[in-house]
């Protein structure tokens, strides 16, 4: 009878226990979390929970992984909330989310192996909010509109205060001028969607940075500890995820600043030409990441 019941119990749980929580695919620094009162660098492979935060700076893209496979991708210069979410796959039950995008460019997209997961999704794009069920969409909240592009599937889309639209053409975008009524759907010209895909795709050379990435800057070299926390604070700040190494003993003793996860060495220069713009490091060399015992 308890092996029954053990087995009944694992049939309930599995679908949450089965499903990868939500988490950071992939960054180009600089970028945040928000969690309650703290505030951090994003770092790859981070898990994600209701009420997180996301801000992003000059240049900088983050590509989210959701449980049931659906991606988001993040520009320059935005601000992004998970207000709440689940932990479904969308195979066994149904994953549910509720998302912000507060300024900023994003696009919701959902791989071919997982188009069938089944999902609710509802994204709002500061003043508008449009109810996903399976899409494809790109949007962005700016100073004076907020805007969203429906590329393939359908949504129903609202401005507040204003009834809800269905969508269900394919290259067709919804307008809401900030104080104003929203403009009829419209047909997108291709070269608008091309140069709108720029501003939430990765950026080559540009520092891609992901959990399995292999390459890391190395910074600052210090004799000093006390110098080397100065660095490292000052990277941090600015939104890099920076760490300190100490190498070597007593007078050979040496504190590295690394920022780690470059997918290459030529991304690994590549931000290491921004990061110059942004804090003056006295030492910048792309390397082979050392990995940590576990």
């Amino acid at each position: 009878m308890r092996a029954v019941l053990l087995f009944i119990a694992a049939l309930v749980v599995s679908p949450l226990v089965l499903a990868d929580p939500a988490r950071v695919e992939a960054v180009q620094f600089p970028a945040w979390v928000e969690r309650g009162a703290v505030k951090k660098p994003l770092l790859p492979g981070q898990e994600l929970a209701g009420g997180d935060r996301i801000s992003t700076g000059a240049g900088a893209r983050v590509y989210l992984l959701l449980p049931e496979g659906s991606r988001v991708k993040l520009g320059e210069n935005a601000s992004f909330v998970v207000e709440r979410i689940n932990g479904d796959d969308g195979k066994r039950g149904v994953f549910r989310a509720a998302l912000g995008v507060l300024k900023g460019a994003f696009r919701f997209t959902t791989d071919s192996v997982a188009k069938d997961n089944r999902r609710e999704v509802d994204i709002h794009v500061a003043t508008v909010t449009a109810g996903i069920r399976g899409t494809d969409l790109w949007g962005k909240a700016a100073d004076d509109k907020d805007l969203v592009c429906l590329l393939e599937g359908k949504i129903a889309v609202h401005a507040e205060g204003q009834p809800e639209q269905q969508m269900d053409q394919a290259l067709t975008f919804y307008v809401a001028p900030k104080g104003q009524a929203p403009l009829p759907v419209a047909p997108v010209d291709m070269d608008k969607l091309k140069q709108w895909a720029t501003e939430t795709d990765l950026v080559a050379l540009a520092g891609e940075s992901r959990r399995s990435g292999g390459w890391q800057l190395r910074l600052a070299q210090q004799s000093r500890q006390a110098d080397a926390l100065a660095l490292y604070d000052q990277l941090r700040a600015a939104g890099y995820p920076a760490r300190i190494r100490t190498v070597g003993s007593g007078k050979n003793k040496y504190y590295r600043v690394l920022v780690t996860g470059y997918v290459s060495q030529a991304e690994a220069r590549g931000a290491g030409q921004r990061l110059q713009a942004v804090v003056n490091t006295p030492l910048q060399q792309a390397e082979p990441a050392v990995r940590e015992r576990s």
